[in-house]
């Protein structure tokens, strides 16, 4: 069996739950080496162990733009280019318009916007022509919801950056797509509802009841739409996005 990404360089951020681990597993089962990065060293080496040998961790915070310098010289040391980087690092939180604070403004644009921005520019001198990057973005960014207007806004700039990106690249052939959840059944989606279970289920099974397909996704959902962005299936698709959110902003 061919597999799609054999002898590929890759990077994710944030990579140590969720999303980001399910994507660099199936990105190593394609055939790629992996550079993952979190913020905190012991879910760094548990993601690195659960990986397994052609993953190597890096603690990092995206919107630290020493680290990302750290980042890049080790992969520039040890791999010596990168030909997928998958930009998911981010986060946020949820206040209604009246209680917003400029600490979680802060918080919020420099994990999703400055995080994503000197990502991907910082990434340039090692990213191969045609190389393919690949940001998380949301569906909450094209509709309305509740006390999320922050984090709604920091991903709809995401997804102007693929679009003008992808000019600013053109002559080298990079693809910049993006990628953009609904609710998956995640770490960090579970703890936006508190630290209550019942008010936690609560919250899931609301959610999946706004979803068409009746459930909430599942990672490795999203992850199989990264290896296609980053493989040659996608060798035309560029400065576009693709929503896994099982129908839930798209009817």
């Amino acid at each position: 069996m061919v597999r799609k990404l054999e002898g590929k360089i890759a990077v994710v951020t944030g990579g140590t739950t969720g999303i980001g681990l399910a994507t660099a597993r199936r990105f190593v089962g394609e055939g790629a080496r992996v550079f993952v990065t979190g913020r905190r060293q012991a879910d760094l080496d548990a993601a690195v162990a659960a990986i397994g040998p052609r993953a190597t961790g890096v603690r990092a915070d995206s919107a630290n733009l020493n680290d990302l310098n750290r980042l890049y010289e080790r992969v520039k040391t040890e791999a010596g280019r990168i030909d997928v980087l998958f930009v998911n690092a981010g986060g946020g939180s949820m206040l209604p318009l009246g209680a917003i604070t400029e600490e979680q403004y802060d918080d919020t644009f420099d994990r999703n916007v400055k995080g994503v921005l000197f990502t991907v520019q910082k990434a340039l001198p090692l990213l191969v022509d045609g190389a393919s990057v690949i940001l998380t973005a949301s569906n909450v960014s094209i509709k309305g919801t509740p006390a999320f207007s922050v984090y709604s806004a920091s991903k709809a700039a995401v997804r102007n950056f693929a679009r003008s990106w992808t000019l600013d690249l053109k002559s080298r052939g990079i693809r910049v797509n993006v990628i953009s959840p609904g609710p998956i059944k995640t770490p960090g989606l579970v703890d936006l509802a508190g630290p209550d279970t019942a008010q936690q289920q609560s919250m899931l099974d609301y959610m999946a009841s706004t979803i068409p397909l009746g459930r909430l996704g599942d990672p490795d959902e999203v992850a199989g739409v990264a290896v296609f962005l980053a493989s040659s299936d996608s060798s035309f698709i560029a400065g576009t996005e693709i929503f896994v959110d099982g129908g839930q902003a798209q009817i």
